[in-house]
């Protein structure tokens, strides 16, 4: 039976373009449409930019333009990122929309009718030059604990204290330099701490397959109150200057841009029906009749930074605002994607730009497939590994897939002018291709995309196997073995037509080209078309090339010129400084030569090793503290693979005592300690020569 969904992703923020985390999420997602489509299922994906809130309102301030005319500039630049890697959105819109507005005070006007909307006096800090209350982000001063200047105020990046913006020492704003002063505003509340919200939530997220084990397992820590803290209500309100969506019944207050983003979901929505592409997409209800439906299912994907969101405050807000809104039926969480390891920086060159991507002529389905292959329904971080994409997309893709098409279609366009005929039980071979596309359709629905290509890629190596065991190129030497070879060069091409459909949602655009060009197809592949023996094959085109490593080196190169030389200052990966950042897509090129003065910017110092340990849910990591004779300093360090922790303690080192802390999701790092390694093999700690001792600068 036909089910109808509406999907999602999180919606960027209009502040700036793409980056390669967006376009995985996308990926994700398009390639689970894309199979539901196959299926016969109705499916409206749609997106939207979240386009509201301080940061844009004073960034287009800033370039001297309405925050409208910034968000309008950013939104023309999306539609290359998402045609190049072949995300097939529906509609797209944004949440600085007539929609929008609409929805965000209906939903807050019902809830309040609920009783779940309440004011209370908030004092927090305020420039009285820019005339604004400023969030953490826009204050800075002296650490209260260490007295580091020029902090941010919610926590010290050089001692990690974490504290209130009012206890900075000399506090200032980072906007006009004024000394901020304690305001009082009253704000409103969503009461997410009411029983019945709670209730309602206790329910929804244990449901069954609702949310992946490890979201609902978060989720309940913040509703039992873990560490004796309470869940708390949610401040809802902003007050004027604002760029975001007038609050009905509070001049001069505007809901909070987390209020109305995820309505954004909704709004783009309404938009896409209105515009009458839903009705061509086989929806004959309304939007208001299609959302209330009991058949309709509401699926979201988004990454684990805003589980919080997603599955306490948006579904609460759905709940009870009521019909004709309904709580998702599933929100699916990913992880973050790294380069070699590393979390992404264009500054050390480990950033991957889409669109420079496709502008040295990279192709969106190796990237897609790639993606794909690392896929899996956990809440995991997917590593980009620069090697490993070569070898995966050149072995499979190339190697594998299109290797069956390129050998045995010229077989019979050559000998049998493109006509196939099979000899033999065919329907076992059709209950091998129907097994098959049940465990990859399983794989697929599960989100499972790793092991769906796991289970496409083993049936490749069979087909190429049993194809070099008959050895059609001596068969097409003996006139006798003329049924023979048409036998085998039939199933090897139905091998390679189930094969192309299996991983259509992944390779939308080569496998347009297999049922067009190759089977005669006037259409794009259905997933019946798994379980149909073609009879005629066209003669075969050339469908994908194999990645050039260089092509790596180019597309790293882009991100930055300096990547080789401030690849040694990722505090993540200490292991690289010694030029290997070649393992991380950056250029292998010597690097530019440096002056005396450049040099001595690098502060570098003898440091004891007193202490090492592993880092809890981190693969290559060990967290060491680093004495420097006037102090300890904590690094995290890429080392795990190398070094056994109590081998290094009391050990000598040396490491980078002026670079800029960096906050990781296991703590701060800061610093760096320095490491060679190759190819050839590493990482291989740097030691002083006996009689340095801590603090010692390196010259």
């Amino acid at each position: 039976m036909a089910e109808k969904f509406f999907v999602t992703t999180a919606l960027p923020y209009a502040n700036g373009p793409f980056h390669i985390g967006h376009i995985m999420e996308y990926i994700q997602a398009d390639i689970w449409v894309r199979f539901q489509r196959m299926q016969g299922h109705q499916v409206h994906f749609v997106g939207a930019d979240d386009a509201h809130g301080a940061p844009i309102m004073l960034k287009a301030e800033a370039e001297g333009i309405s925050p409208q005319q910034l968000v309008a500039r950013i939104a023309a630049g999306r539609p290359r990122y998402l045609q190049g890697f072949h995300i097939g959105f529906d509609h797209w819109h944004s949440t600085d929309s007539p929609e929008n507005v609409a929805l965000s005070q209906d939903i807050y006007r019902r809830l309040k009718a609920a009783g779940l909307i309440y004011s209370k006096p908030v004092e927090q800090f305020y420039d009285p030059v820019k005339g604004m209350f400023l969030a953490d982000r826009y204050i800075k001063g002296e650490c209260p604990n260490c007295h580091s200047k020029d902090q941010y105020g919610d926590a010290c990046e050089v001692c990690s204290t974490v504290y209130a913006p009012t206890d900075l020492i000399e506090p200032y704003s980072v906007l006009t330099g004024a000394r901020p002063v304690l305001k009082t505003s009253d704000h409103l509340f969503f009461r997410l701490s009411d029983p019945k919200c709670i209730d309602f939530l206790d329910g929804w997220t244990t449901a069954p397959g609702r949310l992946q084990p490890q979201v609902a397992n978060k989720a309940r820590e913040w509703l039992s109150g873990k560490d004796d803290q309470a869940l708390g209500d949610w401040d809802i309100s902003r007050d004027a200057p604002y760029f975001g969506i007038p609050i009905p019944d509070a001049p001069g207050k505007y809901f909070y841009v987390w209020l109305d983003a995820p309505i954004g979901y909704l709004a783009s929505l309404q938009s896409y029906f209105a515009s009458g592409k839903a009705r061509a997409n086989g929806e004959p209800r309304s939007f208001e009749e299609f959302l209330a439906a009991p058949d309709t299912k509401q699926i979201h994907f988004i990454g684990k930074d805003i589980i919080y969101f997603h599955t306490l405050f948006w579904p609460a807000m759905l709940r009870f605002a009521g019909p004709p809104y309904k709580v998702p039926d599933n929100v699916y969480v990913h992880g973050f994607i790294t380069v070699s390891g590393e979390k992404m920086s264009k500054s050390r060159g480990t950033g991957i730009s889409p669109l420079r991507y496709l502008d040295i002529g990279m192709s969106p389905e190796w990237l897609r497939y790639y993606i794909a292959a690392k896929l899996n329904a956990n809440v995991e971080d997917l590593d980009f590994n620069p090697e490993d994409f070569v070898a995966r997309v050149n072995s499979d893709l190339v190697g594998k897939y299109v290797n069956i098409a390129s050998r045995a279609a010229n077989f019979i366009t050559r000998h049998f002018d493109g006509a196939l005929a099979y000899a033999g039980d065919v329907e076992a071979l059709r209950g091998q291709a129907a097994e098959l596309a049940r465990q990859v359709g399983e794989s697929y629905e599960a989100r499972e995309f790793g092991r769906a290509m796991r289970e496409i890629m083993a049936y490749a190596d069979r087909i190429n196997q049993d194809f070099d065991a008959r050895q059609p190129w001596v068969l097409a030497k003996d006139p006798a073995k003329r049924a023979e070879l048409q036998d085998i060069c039939s199933r090897t091409l139905y091998g390679f037509k189930l094969l192309s459909v299996l991983l259509a949602p992944v390779l939308p655009e080569v496998g347009a080209r297999v049922a067009r060009e190759l089977y005669g197809l006037e259409r794009a592949f259905g997933w019946p078309d798994a379980l149909e023996l073609p009879q005629r094959v066209n003669a075969y085109r050339h469908l994908m090339t194999r990645v050039d490593p260089k092509q790596l080196d180019a597309l790293f190169e882009a991100e930055s010129p300096a990547a080789a030389a401030t690849a040694a200052a990722a505090p993540a990966a200490p292991a690289r400084a010694a030029g290997s950042a070649a393992k991380a897509g950056a250029a292998a090129a010597a690097p530019a030569t440096i002056s005396i003065d450049e040099f001595k910017r690098l502060d570098l110092r003898v440091a004891r090793i007193v202490a090492a340990e592993h880092v809890t849910g981190a693969d290559k990591l060990l967290k060491l503290t680093l004495d420097l004779g006037t102090g300890t300093r904590t690094v995290f360090a890429g080392i795990k693979s190398a070094y056994d922790p109590a081998a290094l303690t009391g050990r000598l080192t040396i490491m980078v005592a002026n670079l800029a802390p960096r906050k990781m999701k296991f703590g701060v790092s800061e610093g760096m300690v320095l490491a060679a390694s190759d190819e050839s093999g590493g990482p291989y700690l740097l030691s002083p020569d006996s009689g340095a001792a801590p603090g010692m600068r390196v010259s």
